[in-house]
C-alpha cells in the first residue's frame, strides 16, 4: 500500500514538487503548534486542543494548497493556449519564433547553442499551426496532483500528533512534538540538498536550525 501511494505521488509530483509539499506542512504544523502551546496550558483539555489543532491546520492547508495546485495548473495551460493562439495569429514567422525564445531561452541557454535553439523555436511553430488549439479545462492529473499535495501537507502532521497521544503531560508532548519535527525538517532539507546536487547536510542543518528558531521563539513568549 505504501509503495502505491509513493508511485502515486511520484507519478503526479516531481521531487522537488514533493519536497517542497512536505516542508511546507512540516512548518505549518510547527508554526501553528507553537502558536496554540502559548495559550494551551496544562491537562487533558489542552492536550486535545493541540492534537485538534495540530491535524486540522494540516487538513485544512493540504485543501487550500491541492487547489492551489489545480490553479496553477489551470494557469499555466491558459498561458500555453494564450502563447499559442497569439502564434497561429501571427503572420511574421519571425515574430512567432521571437515569442517562443522569449519562453525557452532562459530554460535552454546552458544546454544549447543559439543557432540550434533557433531551428528548434521554428519547428515548434511549425507544429503549433498544424495543430488543434489547446484544451485549458482541467484535467484528471491536474485534480490526481492536487490530491498528492493535499495528501503530503496532511501526512505531514502525523508525527506532530504522536505525542499527544501517548503524553500525558502537555508541555512535555509539545516538545517531543517539536523536536520530531525539526529532526524531518533536517531528513527534508537533506533529501532537497540530494536531488538537487547541492549539500545535504548544509541544506538538512539549515532548515533544522530554522526549526530550531520557531521553537526558541515560541520558548521565549512563553510557549
Amino acid at each position: 500500500m505504501s509503495s502505491l501511494r509513493q508511485s502515486f505521488i511520484n507519478k503526479y509530483l516531481d521531487p522537488g514538487d514533493s519536497l517542497g509539499e512536505v516542508l511546507f506542512g512540516l512548518i505549518m504544523v510547527l508554526t501553528f503548534t507553537l502558536g496554540t502551546g502559548l495559550s494551551a496550558g496544562e491537562g487533558s483539555g489542552a492536550t486535545r486542543t493541540l492534537l485538534i489543532a495540530a491535524i486540522g491546520c494540516n487538513l485544512a492547508w493540504g485543501l487550500i494548497d491541492g487547489l492551489m495546485y489545480v490553479m496553477g495548473c489551470m494557469f499555466a495551460r491558459s498561458r500555453d493556449a494564450r502563447l499559442i493562439r497569439k502564434i497561429r495569429a501571427t503572420q511574421d514567422p519571425k515574430g512567432a519564433v521571437t515569442a517562443i525564445a522569449g519562453e525557452l531561452d532562459e530554460k535552454l541557454d546552458s544546454i544549447s547553442t543559439r543557432e540550434a535553439r533557433h531551428q528548434f523555436y521554428e519547428d515548434v511553430v511549425t507544429t503549433i499551426r498544424r495543430k488543434e488549439p489547446v484544451v485549458t479545462r482541467v484535467t484528471r492529473e491536474d485534480i490526481y496532483g492536487g490530491i498528492a499535495s493535499f495528501w503530503l501537507v496532511f501526512v505531514s502532521a502525523i508525527p506532530a500528533v504522536i505525542p499527544f497521544l501517548f503524553i500525558d503531560s502537555t508541555r512535555i508532548a509539545l516538545r517531543t512534538s517539536n523536536a520530531l519535527l525539526v529532526a524531518m525538517l533536517f531528513l527534508v532539507g537533506h533529501r532537497w540538498g540530494r536531488e538537487t546536487n547541492g549539500r545535504p547536510w548544509a541544506v538538512g542543518v539549515f532548515l533544522m536550525l530554522f526549526g530550531v528558531a520557531l521553537v526558541f521563539i515560541a520558548i521565549v513568549l512563553g510557549g
